[in-house]
């Protein structure tokens, strides 16, 4: 695994843990499932409790109550807390094979893809916290200075976010490298008073958890963009906002998190109305002096 990413020590794991000093007390259905769940842990993330229970031949009922059995209220519980486990772990390999056991080739794939992203997004609305999307927008209005940070497919997100910002404030700075060392060049001198607003989801870069705590250390407020409370950002964020983000095949799922950047951008506008109406007559100005964009190639009928 590089360097640049926190491995995930899967059997480590409270819940694996449990499954293990329980194991005694399940009875042989149970047991059945608990074995099957510590041997084929990345299929399990993504199993209904239905396709589970087909898969080592117990009863649908029996899975749900193996979850109840083993602490939890119920079987999408266990789901969660299995997938946020080994979500850090699982290699790009890993994920192509557990992409065909979740979504399969074929002509649909198409309209799986899309439900799958559907359900992400209605996920993030039910976790993510009303309060702290306050917060966010206002630390973000009250900046003296915004960093952006995001490595990998997050840096989208990240350059996203800064383009719009772009047009709102004076100081704005996006940190996308892979240099550890130019990474803490460019957040060298963040203070009271600025942000950092960290993007990172499995696997989780290292460099964002250092720059939060650079950041932190200095006293500039920090905003995570993340998966869940068991992600490394979360311990020096002073605003968590969550977003599902379950990967489909090699690539990570990130529609659930850029309609939440969206909600942001447009929340913080709302705020900035005046600089933004001010920044945007000028530039049309300009645009239309310089004849930036093409015009409507449709002719108006006769």
């Amino acid at each position: 695994m590089s360097q640049e990413f926190l491995d995930g020590k899967v059997f480590e794991s409270e819940l694996l843990e449990t499954l293990m000093t329980k194991m005694s007390k399940l009875s042989r259905c149970q047991k059945k499932i608990s074995n099957y769940v510590m041997n084929n842990y990345d299929k399990a993330a993504f199993m209904t409790a239905a396709k589970l229970s087909r898969a080592v031949g117990v009863s649908e009922a029996t899975v749900v109550r193996f979850a109840v059995e083993i602490g939890f209220s119920g079987y999408p519980a266990f789901q969660k807390s299995l997938r946020e486990i080994i979500q850090n772990k699982l290699t790009t390999v890993e994920r192509l094979r557990v992409a065909d056991d979740q979504i399969g080739e074929g002509e649909d794939v198409l309209s799986k893809v899309l439900n799958l992203d559907i359900a992400k997004i209605k996920k993030t609305l039910d976790v993510v916290s009303g309060e702290d999307f306050k917060r966010s927008v206002d630390y973000i209005v009250n900046s003296s200075k915004i960093y952006i940070i995001g490595t990998g497919s997050a840096s989208v997100l990240a350059n996203f976010m800064n383009f719009y910002f772009e047009y709102m404030f004076d100081d704005v700075e996006v940190i996308y490298t892979k240099s550890k060392s130019e990474m803490f060049e460019k957040i060298l001198n963040i203070k009271k008073g600025d942000v950092l607003i960290g993007i990172s989801f499995p696997r989780y870069s290292s460099n964002t958890v250092q720059a939060f705590h650079y950041a932190h250390s200095n006293c500039a407020k920090t905003i995570a963009i993340t998966d869940s409370m068991g992600s490394p950002l979360i311990s020096e964020a002073d605003s968590v906002l969550l977003a599902q983000s379950d990967m489909i095949s090699f690539i990570d799922g990130l529609v659930a998190p850029l309609s939440l950047v969206n909600a942001l951008v447009v929340a913080v506008g709302f705020r900035k109305k005046f600089e933004i109406s001010q920044t945007f007559q000028k530039l049309e100005h300009i645009w239309e002096e310089y004849k930036v964009f093409e015009g409507s190639r449709l002719k108006k009928g006769k």
